[in-house]
């Protein structure tokens, strides 16, 4: 079981941990009494965070339940999307890119 965040490709490294931190905890309280959110939050919280381009971002918008982060450093631009966590995703998410701060990957 496993939480997906998504960072647009187009944000500063320098912004993605505390986006995802943002993240991460923005899903947990909207998801918090979701029957796969209190079974990740007592277990091991896995997460994996990925980077898209603006029309992957777009069409994963439209996924359910997910919340929907801007940040205010960038004029309140959406930035991130995190996925209540579950044990199966879409097909589409297990070919999404990996985040690897510059320099790294």
């Amino acid at each position: 079981m496993k939480m997906y965040i998504v960072v647009k490709d187009s944000i500063p490294d320098k912004l993605i941990p505390v986006i995802t931190a943002h993240a991460s905890l923005a899903c947990y309280k909207k998801f918090e009494e979701n029957e796969q959110m209190i079974k990740w939050i007592n277990g091991i919280f896995n997460k994996v965070v990925c980077v898209v381009n603006e029309d992957e971002f777009e069409r994963l918008k439209k996924e359910v339940d997910h919340v929907l982060l801007t940040e205010s450093a960038l004029d309140n631009q959406e930035v991130c999307l995190a996925f209540c966590p579950r044990k199966e995703y879409p097909k589409k998410f297990k070919f999404l890119k990996m985040w690897t701060p510059q320099g790294l990957g």
